[in-house]
């Protein structure tokens, strides 16, 4: 077998711990243990199959260091309490059973607390989101001198359980806005003693929490750091500083340096979106890693091995640290190893399981590309007991994904599609800021064509359905027009037909009708050629409902940039030769318009579905035909349907 990936694959060692290769699980919050924070089969279950995947190491997610504070989330890991460890060996067993090298992250959440208050940090600043939530309760207490030494002893005990429970190697974490970062940024310590001011007291606590660490475990044992190259805040952590630090820790004793970004204010550089370039945090890596001997870890959007390999072979990196690519597809390295990219399950960045629908909203995490994850033996693919000939009428994303898990039970499937395969991916991913969703169409696709279903190009009616067993419909939506005068106007189109390779070139004064998602990515790219002059009109009071937090903050930067103007809780009356004429602040305004595009919504299209289950025939609903909604609704409902029918 050819190595595609020779620097990749290539082992390396962390200290006296030899790693198979340099590719390490990031630690991220799961949701999966007990309320307790003790460790629970389902937790189990996930790791040992990112331990089967055959990556290198895998960094546990964090776990809190005491009882009073220190836990962030809900059902979050624990590492507080001696009792934990028979739980904790059990998960470094279960990921060392599988040639996997355990390590787990040690934390305190500092004022970034998403159970509420009490909270504690360095100094008595919040953290915006958790003001607006909880007001004054939510301005965390200043840490008294005697509660700062109880914590290094806390770090140093969560450290010692860490090696006794099996263990191979411990990460403090010490980025992405929790307490070590508190101290460490000039944006959240304001402190006027010895812990705060100047570069080498911020640093303080962490060299303590560090030596404390080191003083359980012993020096042969490696511990390694987490830190945010920048904090992105203004007047925050710069590279500068996080230089220093790093320094500073291999002097004492740190076997490595993990590097990402931001914090949870600003989220968009710690859980990148789509709309930011990927390898988002590398360029810090590759800063520190000129100025230390030990070895760094490059994070953050390195989705695909290709981007990997490059980053390692040319030396910005030591090991790749990857998070949500490995919730996408846990086997993620064993396909790049066996050179098998194409059946990677990508993650497309979008946040939407991972971050949105997951454990800070009260849920574990989940992942729109990865139904399995959390239910990896609940929602495993097994041959079905009976083979059928299945019919799928749509091929977007839901119809897809419900064929090629209906495949892969063994079921005949037949896939009709009247346009081609991939639906509303093609206009989704059309905008080259939404370029990660050509890597779920590619790998849909793929996955269709690998697994034998046939594929007929057609629109389905009823008539062909006769004979199957079963049908799955994934018909998708229709966009839901807008009934006003004037509609029918040459100069009126739905917004997703500009949103596709050949569609016509739109200058001049472009009006957006809609401001929801598709109106929003719309504006945006219309905006991108500087001559046009962009509105949305939205009759709610706020554009952007129903999107991810990170799309949010991105798409008002792109709003402010491009100069969109933006009309709120504004009724179109009708379009008219002059532009689009509204009600806006309880008077008629008219909007000069070159073009108008509707974005007004979508509609299920039922209709076959209807009649079918009116003829008694078995068939199911699903992707935006059932309701209209996003990737990750479409490929959940589309795989299980292909897992249940």
């Amino acid at each position: 077998m050819k190595n595609l990936y020779p620097t990749l694959f290539s082992p390396c060692k962390i200290g006296n711990v030899e790693i198979k290769n340099r590719i390490c699980k990031a630690p991220q919050t799961t949701g999966f243990s007990h309320m307790d924070g003790t460790v629970s089969s389902r937790l189990i279950r996930c790791y040992e199959d990112l331990a089967k995947g055959e990556v290198g190491m895998i960094i546990v997610e964090y776990a809190y260091v005491d009882n009073k504070y220190s836990k962030s989330a809900s059902n979050q890991l624990g590492i507080c309490d001696d009792e934990y460890m028979v739980g904790l060996g059990w998960l470094a067993d279960t990921i060392k059973n599988n040639d996997c090298v355990p390590c787990i992250q040690i934390e305190h959440c500092g004022r970034q607390r998403f159970l509420g208050p009490p909270m504690k940090s360095a100094s008595s600043n919040p953290w915006p989101l958790m003001y607006e939530r909880y007001g004054k309760a939510a301005i965390p207490e200043e840490l008294t001198i005697d509660e700062i030494h109880q914590l290094v002893e806390d770090f140093g005990k969560a450290a010692w359980r860490a090696k006794t429970a099996g263990f191979q190697v411990v990460e403090i974490h010490g980025a992405h806005g929790y307490l070590i970062t508190n101290f460490l940024s000039p944006f959240t310590n304001q402190r006027k003693d010895w812990y705060g001011g100047s570069r080498e007291n911020r640093f303080r606590f962490l060299e303590q929490v560090f030596k404390r660490c080191k003083e359980y475990v012993g020096e042969d044992f490696p511990i390694i750091v987490r830190l945010s190259g920048t904090d992105y805040e203004p007047d925050g952590m710069t590279i500068e500083d996080t230089i220093y630090y790093a320094k500073r820790l291999e002097e004492l004793g740190c076997a490595a340096i993990d590097v990402s970004g931001g914090d949870h204010h600003q989220m968009i550089h710690q859980v990148s979106p789509m709309q930011t370039p990927r390898a988002h945090n590398v360029w810090a890596a590759e800063a520190i890693k000129k100025e230390v001997s030990i070895p760094v870890f490059a994070t953050g959007s390195i989705t695909q091995p290709d981007y990997a390999e490059e980053i390692l072979a040319s030396g910005k990196a030591d090991f790749i640290s990857m998070g949500r690519p490995l919730l996408a597809d846990p086997y993620w390295a064993k396909k790049a190893m066996e050179g098998r990219a194409e059946d990677i399950s990508p993650c497309i960045r979008c946040n939407e399981g991972c971050l949105d629908r997951g454990n800070h909203l009260g849920k574990s995490i989940n992942c729109t590309m990865n139904p399995l994850l959390g239910f990896e033996d609940a929602l495993a693919i097994r041959p079905a007991e009976t083979k059928k000939r299945i019919a799928v009428v749509g091929g977007g994303p839901a119809g897809m994904k419900a064929a090629d898990t209906a495949a892969l039970r063994g079921h005949e499937v037949t896939l009709f599609e009247k346009r081609k395969l991939g639906g509303y991916l093609h206009e989704a991913s059309y905008p080259e800021f939404k370029a990660d969703i050509r890597d779920a169409l590619k790998y849909l696709i793929t996955q269709v064509e690998k697994h034998g279903v046939q594929v007929v190009n057609k629109e389905a009616e009823a008539a062909d359905l006769e004979g199957f067993d079963a049908v799955i419909i994934a018909a998708g939506a229709s966009p839901a027009g807008l009934g006003v005068p004037g509609t029918d106007r040459s100069n009126v189109t739905l917004a997703v037909d500009s949103l596709c390779e050949g569609a016509q070139k739109l200058t001049g004064r472009i009006v957006v009708i809609g401001g929801g998602l598709i109106g929003t990515e719309t504006a945006i790219q219309m905006s991108l050629d500087p001559e046009n002059q962009v509105t949305i009109v939205e009759m709610l009071p706020e554009i952007m409902n129903g999107c991810s937090d990170c799309d949010h903050i991105v798409y008002s930067d792109m709003i402010r940039e491009k100069k969109i103007r933006v009309l709120t809780s504004a009724r179109v009356m009708e379009i008219a030769d002059e532009g689009v004429a509204v009600e806006y602040k309880g008077r008629r305004q008219v909007i000069p318009a070159d073009h108008v595009l509707l974005a007004t919504g979508m509609k299920p299209n039922r209709q076959l579905y209807e009649e079918l289950k009116a003829k008694g025939v078995c068939v199911r609903n699903v992707g935006d035909s059932l309701q209209a909604g996003k990737i990750y609704d479409a490929i959940h409902t589309g795989y299980k349907a292909g897992l249940k029918i």
